[in-house]
């Protein structure tokens, strides 16, 4: 078996991002990586503890959005989620500019809401 220790910031990020594709927006039938409100997501190897400490930046459809903090939760609590526990941390950071448009989103997205 590995060390969890092994596991490299580019394989923690496409694990961020899985978790990230099972959050939903609960307004709308997409999840929050397809909708486009994933802006960035970064990992980093700890020189301590050998683990991966990631940041993700996102936005909201709307500042106002009455669910941003539910949403904001889960994303933060994704370092939670990875089972083997190589993701020690995961930061958030929530940001209008550029503000969300329609355009961020994916094509299955579009598909998914009869966009396409």
């Amino acid at each position: 078996m590995s060390d969890i220790r092994d596991v490299t910031p580019k394989e923690s990020e496409a694990r961020v991002i899985e978790e990230l594709k099972k959050i939903y927006d609960p307004e709308l039938p997409v999840d929050i990586y397809n909708l486009g409100l994933i802006y960035d997501v970064k990992c980093e190897k700890d020189p301590v503890s050998k683990l991966n400490k990631c940041k993700v930046v996102m936005t909201l459809t709307a500042p106002t959005c009455s669910m941003s903090q539910i949403i904001i939760d889960m994303v933060k609590n994704i370092a939670n989620t990875i089972e083997d526990g190589s993701v020690e941390e995961l930061d958030v950071e929530v940001v209008y500019d550029p503000p969300w448009d329609q355009s961020k989103m994916s094509d299955e997205a579009k598909l998914t809401m009869g966009m396409l």
